[in-house]
């Protein structure tokens, strides 16, 4: 395996190093952080910090942490927390709000800095100082989302559900349009708006009209009022070449589409926009004429990968197929190869599948995508029982990836419309090279049927038919039902797996590594962790991120369908919290929304510089005997001829010293690191490269 570093990971987390400035952390998602107070050597120390309940349960929220202050969405309100403590400093009571999260904006031209969320059809922006709607921003703060995208409808489901993205003063929106039938709906379009004004700076259409690219895959008309093709889930961002990366989901409606006969784009494509101008880069379409619900949701990660001799600017999509993408992000081209294969055809008149799917040469699909008969649950007889007696009386043929629901008897087939991997995305380690995803193996079956005048999909357990028990949602096929995946990236070769989650009920009676259903994801951090909530019993968990050995686990107030985050507090010690989902979901959870913090209980709160202060935030801290900003020890590198010279190269580059200190690397790496500092205006001399590169390897080695 090559290990190696990049300079993306310096640049990216360098101003937020101490904070998780965004849901993916830093612009580009690889949701890497490189504190390390807490590793592999005491992470089963962990301990909860504090726990905050939000009014309203039902949440999916990632919370991100900037200048002191922690933000958080959940049903009935965005939240500004004390992120060492879990003391309210406001909120902004508004309902619905987004359910995964929000974006920050750092201000400009003396404005103040925001938070954008999704408020139902609505762009919010709030003043982070006063959490009330931002003075300027659109009509009293909010900006229309639905206003001209309805075509010709009077009106229609439309809702911001994610984060936007935001680069410079530009912030982007996907939006949740609805993907069932009816087909109608209002349009699914990317827009970007001025962070200051909330004027529309741009609009792509992800469903091609008429003399753009792509209308020729779309019959005539059809593309009218076409729902779905949306991003309902996660933007990322090339900031340095001024990318946005979107991921798209499937045109309505999800199971049918004799009325959209062809490739359909941009459904279930991963498209490259120029953010400033909303114009395409490239794209590429991973599901073609989608009638499976695959919808692309994933935050595409961004990361650099090294091999034979240069670095690959790479993007990766985990999909629901279980199938791991990754393109070089600047001309879209496979890193690992990729291929059409022949896929089964439909049976359903006026109906037209595609004929061939396209499938990566590396890595193999992470989650499981083919089923034998033997592969028949039989680990325990009460569930095995009733596994066989669902699959026989509804006469289930087993089909393969793609299959096409049959109009007599049942198919069944992985992965279900809850994949394989889901929104929860993937992690990167940049110092290891090495990429995690968490992934679940369900099946889905059922037939076509003819209702009014088209085709739905249907069975005993109704449209949406996962294959397990409806009342243990325990699945039918032998385990492991959830995974963690680690893949190496300079080969495309999968590094290990490691079972993810327990079934007490099954536990209970012997039946053990199982693994669970999962939605959310993961972070990994410089201390050779991975954390993962994610699974549907109630647990908090880190790998060891080498290995894939479980090192922790800790149970929840309820299931954290949702991924974690990790910052250094004001107080010295390094925090890793989550949401734990209450409402039950998809998965089952709880009854409540709790968001908790674990830290390291025998660290002495002995405070760190931070970037920014927030007063409100400092004081609060005070009252906890927290000294304020401007009595904070200094970060400090090891003692060495060089500390100096690493100082001032350092210290005046894109990344700080607690970045620097936070690394382990052998002396080939740090020598990579500063010839790329050096590249990037480090004003090192050639004398000077060795002697920072020996001090850094000898001080900072593996």
């Amino acid at each position: 395996m090559i290990r190696y570093a990049t300079l993306l990971l310096l640049a990216a987390v360098g101003f937020a190093q101490m904070d998780w400035v965004s849901y993916g952390n830093d612009p580009g998602a690889m949701r890497y952080s490189p504190l390390r107070q807490i590793h592999t050597g005491n992470v089963d120390q962990l301990k909860p910090a504090w726990t905050f309940r939000t009014g309203k349960p039902g949440s999916e929220a990632v919370p991100i942490v900037v200048d002191g202050v922690m933000y958080a969405t959940a049903p009935d309100g965005v939240y500004a927390l004390v992120p060492e403590t879990g003391e309210l400093l406001w909120k902004y009571d508004a309902t619905p709000v987004a359910l995964r999260g929000l974006a920050y904006w750092h201000g400009a031209g003396g404005l103040h800095s925001r938070v954008f969320v999704g408020n139902g059809q609505f762009l919010l922006g709030l003043d982070v100082n006063t959490g009330r709607p931002a003075p300027g921003f659109g009509q009293e703060g909010r900006v229309d989302l639905k206003k001209d995208v309805l075509g010709d409808l009077k009106d229609g489901r439309y809702a911001l559900l994610s984060p936007p993205a935001v680069l410079g003063n530009v912030v982007i929106s996907g939006c949740s349009n609805g993907e069932g039938s009816p087909s109608d709906g209002a349009y699914g379009d990317i827009r970007g708006w001025d962070a200051r004004t909330g004027k529309l700076l741009w609009t792509f259409h992800t469903v091609a009209r008429p003399g753009e690219p792509g209308a020729e895959t779309w019959p005539s008309n059809g593309w009218k009022n076409r729902s779905g093709t949306n991003v309902w889930g996660f933007f990322t961002i090339d900031v340095e070449r001024g990318i946005v990366y979107a991921p798209l989901g499937s045109p309505t409606s999800d199971f049918y589409g004799a009325d959209r006969v062809g490739d359909g784009l941009y459904g279930n494509s991963l498209v490259a926009l120029d953010a400033h101008t909303g114009k395409v880069k490239w794209y590429r379409q991973l599901v073609h004429h989608d009638l499976w619900d695959y919808d692309l949701a994933a935050p595409p990660a961004l990361f650099d990968i090294r091999r034979g001799g240069r670095v690959i600017p790479a993007v990766a999509e985990i999909t629901k197929m279980g199938l791991l993408f990754v393109f070089d992000r600047v001309t879209g081209e496979p890193v690992y190869g990729m291929e059409e294969r022949p896929v089964p055809q439909t049976e359903v008149p006026g109906e037209v599948t595609a004929k061939t799917q396209p499938f990566p040469l590396k890595p193999p699909p992470l989650a499981r995508n083919t089923f034998r008969l033997e592969d028949l649950y039989d680990r325990s007889p009460e569930h095995a029982q009733f596994c066989k007696e669902l699959f026989q009386k509804n006469e289930m043929k087993i089909g393969g990836p793609y299959t096409p629901l049959p109009l007599e008897g049942n198919a069944v087939f992985f992965p279900s419309t809850l994949g394989g991997g889901n929104w929860g995305g993937v992690s990167v380690d940049p110092s290891l090279g090495l990429l995690f995803v968490n992934v679940m193996n369900i099946a889905q079956w059922g037939h076509m049927e003819k209702r009014g005048g088209e085709y739905v999909r249907s069975s005993a357990y109704g449209p949406y038919a996962r294959f397990w028990n409806s009342e243990t949602r325990i699945p039918c096929q032998n385990p492991p039902f959830g995974e963690l995946v680690a893949v190496d990236l300079a080969s495309g070769e999968i590094a290990w797996r490691s079972v993810l989650g327990r079934i007490e009920a099954l536990e209970a009676i012997g039946v053990r590594d199982t693994g669970s259903l999962n939605l959310g994801g993961s972070i990994a951090t410089a201390g050779g962790l991975v954390f993962i909530a994610a699974t549907n019993d109630s647990r908090f968990r880190a790998f060891d991120s080498r290995t894939g050995k479980l090192l922790w686990e800790t149970r929840l107030e309820a299931s954290g369908h949702t991924s974690p985050v990790t910052y250094m507090g004001r107080d010295g010690r390094q925090y890793v919290a989550l949401m734990a989902e209450g409402g039950g979901g998809y998965l089952a959870g709880g009854l409540s929304n709790s968001l908790v913090a674990f830290a390291l209980p025998d660290i002495s709160r002995k405070p760190l510089p931070a970037s920014v202060s927030n007063a409100v935030a400092t004081a609060a801290l005070a009252r906890h005997g927290i000294p304020e900003v401007g009595t904070f020890a200094p970060v400090v590198l090891p003692a060495g001829g060089a500390k100096k010279l690493v100082e001032r190269a350092c210290g005046t580059s894109c990344h700080s010293v607690e970045v620097v200190t936070s690394q382990r690397m052998s002396k080939a790496e740090w020598n990579a690191v500063v010839q790329n500092m050096i590249a990037h205006g480090a004003q090192v001399s050639d004398a000077e490269v060795s002697t920072i590169v020996e001090y850094l390897a000898n001080t900072l080695g593996r």
